[in-house]
């Protein structure tokens, strides 16, 4: 029979696949986890919202993660990219860019989404910083201030009603004509979030922390920070490859238990969910690695 090297190998070593490895390696599993150093936060300042972690940098709190896993030494910790994912008979063979390869009984992909930047000159430079999609994770850090959401039509009434919740000076700046309803409108107009339809030219910024959002016409818009939701794309395509399916909006589709639609494969983290957050992440992860365990042992009975 074949020497299956590890339990279980991680592909993704940021919140979710460190949570994984955690609870994983307190299971006493053998562990490898991979990872290119490449999270999708990577330009975030700081990491709110997760509790004893409030405020602090979400590489800092990745550090400290790989640090307490050293004392688990079932876990083993690989800086590189997962290449291919091959499945044999009854595990999985795993090949890295550098052509090394690993085996395993069963595989976790928390390898996040990769954020599509729009076609707007400035964006990408403020993006994570202060161009934001998440209220919870840095709304509490421009409460009162002057706010924009750049969106349109059913997503821009929403979102603008959430952001509302921060901001009494708040605009929805829609890039375009507006595809709100008239209903949609009345009420914006009567919580006094104005609407702008004009293009937008360009977001100014100094190292990026945004100025004004200017626009075709010319004019400027004063703005201390912007919530936008962009498009994404999965990060890994490996999950595709191997036949794992997708949701309707791109996310990995997973069950209670974070099994793919692929038997022996389990994703969790940002790329199946679009709550997107340290803590969601951790949590993910740790339900993830529990699981896993559990499925292994169900597997050794």
């Amino acid at each position: 029979m074949k020497n299956i090297e590890f339990d279980v190998i991680i592909v993704g070593g940021s919140f979710a696949g460190l949570s994984a490895a955690l609870s994983l390696g307190r299971s006493v599993r053998n562990v490898l986890v991979i990872d290119s150093g490449e999270p999708c936060n990577k330009k975030a300042p700081e990491s709110y919202n997760f509790l004893t972690q409030d405020g602090e940098t979400p590489a800092a709190i990745a550090l400290k993660a790989r640090k307490q896993l050293e004392f688990y030494t079932s876990v083993k910790l690989l800086a590189g990219t997962a290449k291919a994912v091959i499945q044999k008979d009854n595990y999985f063979e795993l090949t890295t860019a550098l052509a090394e390869t690993f085996t395993a009984k069963k595989i976790l992909f928390a390898t996040g989404v990769k954020d599509l930047m729009p076609d707007i000159p400035g964006f990408a430079d403020c993006w994570g910083k202060s161009i934001i999609h998440c209220p919870y994770c840095h709304g509490y850090e421009v409460y009162q201030e002057k706010l924009a959401v750049i969106s349109n039509g059913n997503d821009g009434f929403e979102f603008s009603k959430l952001i509302s919740n921060w901001s009494h000076d708040l605009t929805l700046d829609t890039n375009g004509p507006s595809t709100l309803n008239h209903g949609q409108e009345q009420k914006l107009k009567d919580h006094n979030i104005n609407i702008v339809q004009t293009k937008i030219a360009a977001i100014n910024s100094v190292n990026g922390n945004i100025q004004t959002i200017e626009f075709v016409d010319g004019t400027l818009q004063p703005i201390q920070a912007v919530f936008a939701r962009v498009a994404f794309e999965q990060h890994c395509n490996i999950l595709e490859q191997l036949g794992c399916a997708l949701t309707e909006h791109g996310h990995i589709m997973v069950d209670d238990f974070y099994a793919t639609t692929v038997p022996g494969i389990y994703a969790a983290g940002d790329n199946t969910t679009a709550m997107r957050s340290v803590a969601a992440a951790v949590a993910a992860g740790s339900a993830a690695g529990a699981h896993i365990n559990k499925l292994l042992i169900s597997d050794e009975f």
